[in-house]
This record gives structure tokens, C-alpha cells and sequence, in this order.
């Protein structure tokens, strides 16, 4: 089966979580002997300007990467308050990136092109103009959800006022999108019934993010010594930034009044200049790191303090794999399905965070307990080579029926 992969960002390194998703499903489906070629922008939002990715994404046929500039601009996001467009998506809209799109698709015939976000479905008349392939939308998130709780925890009225009305747009963007593809692919069952409830009567299906066994595996040395705390997230994604402002204002002192010597590092793509000179007892900001595995692994505790966003989050997946122990809000563990005090620790307050983040400082002993948990879990439920299998026998049905 041929495959062509839309994607709006480079997914090399893979360290973030949408890249992760990105090439655990094409890795799959490539094992399970799918032809997949990917056609990617590099944006200047998630440039990456390196070319030592060969290695790392062998398993692609072709390899395509488009420069795009998608950086926010005042006068273009002005003049988009006063049309019906979404700004959110007209970002990822570009001449160049279409025009590749159309060159593989004469070159090529593909039985399969799948959009890895909503932000690519300007190209769906593209695609049929010069394909008769099956169109796959895989939906990381239910993008205007996002943005509502965003604009539910901002305070300042002009900002949320705005925000509203780009969030306006981009559902109606998101809603129209489900008359125009052949089979969506959401991360978690709540963002399906999500879609369902938006109007989509079309075949979808639950397909979450997998993690390869290979990476699965525990070290145990963190576990010998005093517990610290770890975050690794893009902080330019506004969801991470805002969760990680607020562990900072609201739980952080709480937790230094019982351990004043707890320590968390916090990691990230983009991560803004003024978090990086910030300046607080027992907090150390890095940046990006070589290696979120190694990063992961140095610590014993993960932390997800997420107030907004959607979909499934790809790190708690890969840190519940290595046996780490995640604190998360609900909605950061939303789709997962793990369960609080047996493989994973929910809180949703701050008083409740940082009870948790105290407890285990208090309890080293009893986290190894949860963390070999968490990894039975994972491997047990998130194999991609299993999700991969699943996807292309829905594939392979869909192939035959048409």
C-alpha cells in the first residue's frame, strides 16, 4: 500500500510529542510493509535546519521538506478579523508546499494520503484534482477546544474577546472539514464523539498513540536517590506555557515549604527567553535537550500540569513507558485511560499537585511500585506495531470497498 504523509511541521528531532506520534504510526505502518513517503513543512515556528535525519527516518520511501513561513504577523492577523477565514489556518497555507503536493501526486499514485493535523485541509482539493486516493484526516487534537479553554483561563477581556473570535473561526474551519475526507482517525474516543457531535457521519475510528517496545525500558537508577521532578514539553505550544506559569505561581512554593531542597528541570523546544533567566529556588529551565529519554530518565517523577488543550499527550505515554511517575491534571492524562494511585497520580488543583509532588518526596520507597505499573500498562495497551496493524487492516477494508 502506498501511503503519502502530510505533515505542518519537520518531525525530526523526535522529541516532541506531536513528532512522536508522527513517526510511531508511519514507523508501523511501514514495518507492516506500507510503501510511505512524507511530504513536510518546515516551518518557521519548528525549523529544524539540520540534515542528519537519514538514520533516524529510514523507514521513509521519500523524504520531502518545504520551507514555509507561518510566523504570526500583526498586519495579516488584522486584516483576518475582518474576513471569514481562520487565521489559524491561512498560517499554513503555502504556494510552495502545494506545489509538491501536486508534483508527487502526478508522479505517484498513492492508494492512501494521510493529513497529520486539520491545518493541512486547504490541500484536500489538491488532492482529489490530481489523486483518487483516500483521504485520512488524523486528528491530534479537536484544534477549537483548545483554544476555548485557553480563552476560559484568560483573564485579560480583549485578549479572550480575541481569542473567541479566532476560535470561532477555526470551528467553523473544523466542522466544514467533515464532509471532506474519507475516514478520520482520532487520537482518543472523546475527540471521535467530539467530532460525531460537530456533525461527522463518516468512518472513524480510534487510533491512539503507540510507542515502540524497543524504547520501553527502565532505568531504575533515578529510583536510588532523593525523588526530583521533571517537565519536558514544546513551551511555545500556549497549553504547555500556561500549565507550566501556573505549577510555577500556584504549587511551586507549596512545595518547597515541606522540601526545600526539591528540585524540578523543566525542558523544551522554543522555550520563551524570559523562562530561561528565571530565577527561582529549586527551578532550572534548559531549553531544548539532546535526548528527552536520557532527560526523562534522570528524574523519577514527571510532571504534566496541564490546564487546556486536547487530544493525547505523547510524553505521558513515552515517560509512564519508562517507568516514570507521572503527576497530571485530568485533562493531561485524558484518552489514556491509566488509573489514579496505580499507574498514574491525578491532580487538579494546586493544592492537589502539590500534594502529590509532596507525597512523593515523602513516600521514595512506594514509587517504584507505581512506575513498574505504568510501564506494564503501557506496553501492554500502546504497542505501535499493534496500532500500526489495526490502522492498515481499516486500510486495506476501506481499499476493497471502494
Amino acid at each position: 500500500m502506498q501511503i503519502l504523509q502530510l505533515t505542518k511541521k519537520f518531525p525530526f528531532p523526535i522529541r516532541d510529542g506531536e513528532s512522536i506520534a508522527i513517526t510511531a504510526l508511519s514507523r508501523g505502518l511501514s514495518q507492516q510493509g506500507c510503501q510511505i513517503s512524507l511530504l513536510a513543512m518546515n516551518t518557521s515556528k519548528h525549523r529544524y535546519f539540520g540534515s542528519d535525519y537519514a538514520k533516524e527516518l529510514a523507514w521513509y520511501k521519500q523524504i520531502e521538506r518545504i520551507e514555509v513561513n507561518n510566523k504570526l504577523n500583526v498586519f495579516a492577523a488584522f486584516r483576518n478579523l475582518f474576513s471569514s477565514s481562520s487565521y489559524h489556518v491561512n498560517r499554513f497555507i503555502s504556494n510552495d508546499y502545494a506545489a509538491q503536493l501536486e508534483a508527487m501526486l502526478k508522479e505517484q499514485t498513492y492508494d492512501i494520503v494521510q493529513l497529520e493535523s486539520m491545518y493541512l485541509v486547504p490541500y484536500i482539493p489538491i488532492i482529489r484534482k490530481h489523486s483518487s486516493a483516500q483521504v485520512v484526516l488524523r486528528a491530534h487534537n479537536v484544534e477549537h477546544e483548545i483554544w476555548e479553554r485557553i480563552s476560559a483561563n484568560t483573564s485579560f477581556a480583549p485578549k479572550r474577546w480575541y481569542i473567541d473570535h479566532l476560535t470561532r473561526k477555526l470551528k467553523n474551519v473544523e466542522v466544514k472539514m467533515l464532509d471532506d475526507i474519507d475516514i478520520l482517525l482520532a487520537i482518543t474516543k472523546r475527540d471521535l464523539d467530539c467530532f460525531t457531535m460537530l456533525g461527522f457521519q463518516g468512518r472513524g475510528h480510534v487510533v491512539p498513540i503507540g510507542i515502540d517496545r524497543k524504547v520501553c525500558q527502565i532505568d531504575t537508577k533515578s529510583f536510588e536517590h532523593q525523588p526530583t521532578f521533571s517537565f519536558i514539553g514544546s513551551l511555545d505550544w500556549m497549553p504547555n506555557l500556561e500549565g507550566v506559569d501556573w505549577m510555577i505561581k500556584h504549587v511551586w512554593d507549596s512545595v518547597l515549604a515541606k522540601h526545600p531542597y526539591a528540585v524540578i528541570e523543566l525542558a523544551g523546544r522554543n522555550t520563551p527567553k524570559h523562562l530561561l533567566k528565571q530565577q527561582q529556588k529549586g527551578i532550572s529551565f534548559l531549553g531544548e535537550v539532546p535526548s528527552s529519554i536520557d532527560f526523562l530518565n534522570q528524574h523519577s517523577v514527571m510532571v504534566v500540569p496541564l490546564l487546556s488543550g486536547s487530544g493525547m499527550r505523547a510524553k505521558i505515554i513515552e515517560g509512564m513507558a519508562l517507568g516514570r511517575v507521572v503527576i497530571s491534571t485530568t485533562l493531561g492524562a485524558e484518552g489514556i485511560g491509566a488509573t489514579h494511585k496505580q499507574n498514574i497520580i491525578i491532580a487538579d488543583t494546586a493544592e492537589d499537585f502539590a500534594a502529590a509532588m509532596n507525597w512523593c518526596l515523602s513516600n521514595p520507597d512506594k514509587l517504584q511500585i507505581i512506575s513498574q505499573s505504568a510501564h506494564q500498562f503501557i506496553v501492554k495497551n500502546y504497542s505501535s506495531s499493534e496500532i500500526a496493524a489495526t490502522v492498515l487492516s481499516k486500510y486495506r477494508r476501506m481499499a476493497i470497498a471502494v
